[in-house]
């Protein structure tokens, strides 16, 4: 994998992606064209009605697991970086950082951490903000 920088770090799953969720969209786009283009009575549209519910509720699903991922993975990194805030200046993660901060941070250098939190409690810094200020870029490959 190349160096990662701000231009580059966001993650695409490709099989969530570009298969999963388009599949599921193709589907639930033809049982609701059925059943808006074809009107049938009740008992033929039934099968239709019952797969639209069965395509929506795998988009939910899908949909579900990946934000539960990315919550899990939320409460990791808060967690890795106040460690690694406090292993660094011998002091707890200033609390008015919030969490979209604290993620941009952990892409900060060891060197340049305290200083850029800091700053960014400071100055109220955006992720962005935050992303564009890093010297330094430490890579994260372990997301989801």
């Amino acid at each position: 994998m190349k160096n990662q920088n701000k231009s580059n770090h966001r993650r695409l799953f490709p099989p969530f992606h570009f298969v999963l969720l388009p599949i599921l969209l193709v589907i639930i786009v033809f049982f609701t064209s059925e059943l808006i283009v074809k009107p049938r009575n009740g008992k033929e549209a039934f099968p239709y009605l019952i797969n639209l519910a069965l395509a929506i509720c795998l988009f939910i699903s899908s949909f579900l697991a990946r934000v539960f991922a990315l919550k899990a993975q939320d409460r990791a990194i808060r967690a890795e970086e106040s460690l690694r805030h406090y292993i660094l200046s011998g002091k707890a993660i200033n609390p008015q950082l919030r969490l979209g901060q604290i993620i941009a941070l952990r892409f900060a250098s060891d060197e340049e951490l305290i200083e850029l939190s800091d700053k960014t409690v400071k100055e109220n810094l955006t992720q962005n903000q935050i992303k564009s200020l890093i010297k330094n870029w430490k890579t994260d490959t372990h997301r989801v």
